[in-house]
């Protein structure tokens, strides 16, 4: 008997023992704030590759210390005569752009996918759910064909444009929806939405592509922008950078409704979240996301539907974490989808739209698969 009891630890007579081991539920939040700091952190470092990577490839290729000499000699180099400003010229008139509007258009799209999915709980919503993608295109076109000379609009119109186009879009939908207002009612029957959002958009994009292809000038203006393109003028992209920097903010601000949200409108109602504010705070931001970056790149798809499973992948649901690592997997979704569309078919180029299109379709059916849209 006195074997047996000293055998069992912390009996009469044992040895001394080691510390007990923290419980799991102690480490826990730890682990999971080093594993979404290290996503961030990741994810940063691919957002630096793909800039650089989009400032030096393309149909030339410039190794990255002259990209670098360029940069740090300012935009004025551009006026250089002889190869260095031709260089110069590639480099800040063409790429910087370019790579400056991936940046924006892809941390647009991602956000505003992400709050579209958790403002309706629907796993495969996106921000064309409320028409205010093909809403802001069929204001952009029109305007172009209507005010433009040749079918070019002066940046502030197009932006303006784009986000009166996605404003109506969305007050469309939410009216069949039967949000009533500002309310925002409509966005209480995922089902009814989704509906309401796929009739609008089916018919803005049969109206985008019927005024494009009945104007020959539109056309030629529209033929890439129309399918999703980066090529776009440096002042329409510093006119999009403060708006979607506005629709940024609008949605962290509602970042708290939207976890409370997800645990359904009673319990929202219940913690002190006014349902009608916060959606309609929500819907502001997706229009201001999706507007500014569809006017400065047009149309583009499945990133507000992939990048935001996989940002909950990464750091889990919480919206404080989710919307910014959103903002960062769209940007580097779009910057190396541009970039693999310059590569793949020089000197000619595939619009990013096509790209993360083939390349998104089929990623998505696989993160369907693996995953099984678990619910939000």
């Amino acid at each position: 008997m006195a074997t047996a009891a000293s055998a069992r630890p912390g009996a009469a007579g044992a040895g001394p023992s080691a510390p007990p081991a923290p419980p799991r539920a102690d480490r826990q939040p730890g682990q999971r704030r080093s594993r979404r700091l290290t996503a961030v952190l990741l994810l940063l470092v691919l957002a630096v590759a793909g800039a650089a990577a989009s400032l030096a490839l393309g149909s030339r290729a410039l190794p990255l210390s002259t990209v670098t000499q360029v940069l740090s000699q300012g935009p004025g180099a551009a006026g250089a005569a002889g190869a260095d400003g031709e260089v110069a010229v590639i480099v800040w008139q063409l790429r910087v752009p370019r790579t400056a509007l991936g940046l924006l258009a892809g941390a647009a799209l991602g956000v505003a996918g992400a709050l579209m999915q958790g403002h309706t709980r629907n796993p495969l919503a996106d921000p064309g759910l409320l028409g205010v993608t093909q809403g802001a295109g069929l204001a952009v076109v029109l305007a172009a064909v209507l005010l433009g000379a040749d079918g070019v609009l002066p940046p502030v119109a197009t932006v303006t444009a784009a986000l009166v186009g996605a404003a109506a879009g969305a007050l469309v939908v939410l009216g069949i929806a039967g949000a009533g207002g500002g309310s925002g009612r409509g966005l209480r029957d995922p089902l009814t939405l989704v509906l309401a959002g796929a009739a609008v958009t089916a018919l803005l994009g049969a109206l985008v592509q019927a005024v494009i292809l009945g104007d020959a000038t539109a056309l030629q203006a529209f033929r890439f922008w129309a399918v999703g393109s980066l090529v776009s003028s440096a002042p329409v992209v510093a006119i999009a950078a403060p708006v979607v920097a506005l629709g940024l903010v609008l949605a962290l601000l509602g970042a708290r409704s939207l976890d409370l949200l997800a645990l359904g409108d009673d319990v929202a109602r219940g913690a002190g979240v006014r349902l009608g504010p916060a959606r309609l705070l929500g819907v502001l931001a997706v229009v201001a996301l999706v507007g500014a970056a569809t006017a400065a790149c047009g149309p583009v798809a499945f990133v507000g539907l992939v990048v935001p499973h996989v940002a909950r992948a990464l750091v889990g649901p919480v919206h404080r974490w989710l919307l910014p690592v959103s903002a960062l997997v769209g940007a580097v979704l779009v910057l190396f989808a541009d970039v693999l569309g310059r590569l793949v078919a020089v000197p000619a180029e595939i619009p990013v739209g096509v790209v993360l299109a083939v390349v998104g379709g089929p990623a998505f059916v696989v993160l369907v698969r693996r995953r099984k849209l678990a619910a939000l």
